[in-house]
């Protein structure tokens, strides 16, 4: 095309002749340029360190004594010492080639932390806990809330309020309510975050002792934890959630009522509307099922108001998962 370009050029000019091609005039000025084929390397400025000298720069960056210090701190020093080396920058570009600019001392490395899947396909395997904070009467006072929650129904198999946050209350609560639910030896996975009394070592020694497996959300990670900061947020998202408890007394029966409405009134939407206590104990087979007796019945009394046929109800979901693989397809969405 450019060939045809030049042959047509010489009538027309050159900016007529691409517009016709519908050719860029840059893309054909570059071709009219020469390749380069030639690679010209740096020369070395005769001003560098040699070799030898950047060695020594960096081993005394490295050196015990300056190790722990930048560039300009181990400058000045030498200044005052009557050494110059080199400049500051020229310090930086070495450590930088050695891949040093950072920190130089043997450095603490945190582990990494594998992100916990877990897969509840009935209630009691898989139960999620957590501690919230509720305002007290005056401002920096609060009262403790911890919660335990079955994953797969959603059910709060056991709740306490306390004035602070301790292992051992949180060990109370686990052992009452795992009596309450019969749960065997290993039988149950408890999920938590990272909170003081979730990595007790007197928790750890204590689930240990029950053969319940225990899991730990990632650092900084609440998304690893989601059902129980859901279970919170529908908490205080109510209507008479107060700003302020007065008291323990006043905060301990509002969170009765409140947990009594979600476990046995409250239609969950990621439980097919049903309440977590009908998951829980196995009633929603039942439910389900005279549900769909009503809607058949709706269909029969008019049926060119369902366009798509005799309805269904939201069905319950088989499997409910923290963290699924990322080749899993049915991801249960939490609301």
């Amino acid at each position: 095309m450019s060939a045809a370009i030049e042959e047509l050029a010489p009538s027309i000019g050159v900016s007529q002749a691409c517009a016709v091609f519908d050719f860029p005039r840059s893309s054909l000025y570059r071709r009219r340029r020469p390749s380069v084929t030639r690679q010209h390397s740096r020369p070395t400025p005769p001003r560098a360190l040699s070799a030898d000298e950047r060695a020594t720069v960096r081993a005394v960056l490295n050196s015990e004594r300056f190790a722990d210090q930048t560039p300009y701190e181990v400058y000045a020093t030498l200044l005052d010492e009557e050494v110059y080396l080199c400049s500051i920058r020229t310090m930086y570009r070495i450590l930088h080639e050695a891949v040093e600019v950072q920190e130089r001392r043997n450095q603490l490395r945190h582990p990494a932390y594998t992100k916990p899947e877990l897969l509840a396909t009935a209630p009691n395997q898989l139960w999620s806990w957590d501690i919230t904070k509720l305002r007290g009467p005056a401002t920096g006072q609060y009262f403790y809330l911890y919660v335990i929650l079955d994953v797969f129904s959603r059910y709060v198999v056991g709740w306490l309020l306390a004035d602070h946050e301790s292992a051992a209350l949180a060990e109370q609560l686990m052992a009452e309510s795992c009596a309450k639910q019969a749960i065997a030896r290993d039988q149950l996975v408890l999920h938590a975050d990272r909170g003081a009394a979730m990595t007790a070592k007197s928790m750890a020694q204590f689930l240990a002792d029950l053969a319940i497996e225990q899991s730990h959300s990632r650092p900084y990670t609440p998304d690893d934890n989601p059902f129980s900061e859901a279970q919170f947020k529908t908490m205080k998202y109510r209507p008479d959630y107060p700003p302020r408890f007065d008291s323990q007394a006043q905060a301990h029966a509002w969170a009765k009522t409140f947990f009594l409405w979600y476990n046995n009134e409250h239609h969950h939407v990621a439980l097919g509307l049903l309440t977590p206590a009908t998951v829980h104990f196995g009633l929603a087979a039942a439910i389900l099922v005279q549900r769909q007796t009503t809607l058949n019945d709706a269909y029969a009394r008019h049926p060119e108001r369902f366009v798509q046929g005799i309805p269904t109800p939201p069905a319950l979901p088989t499997a409910v998962w923290i963290n699924p693989p990322t080749h899993h397809d049915s991801i249960i969405p939490e609301h």
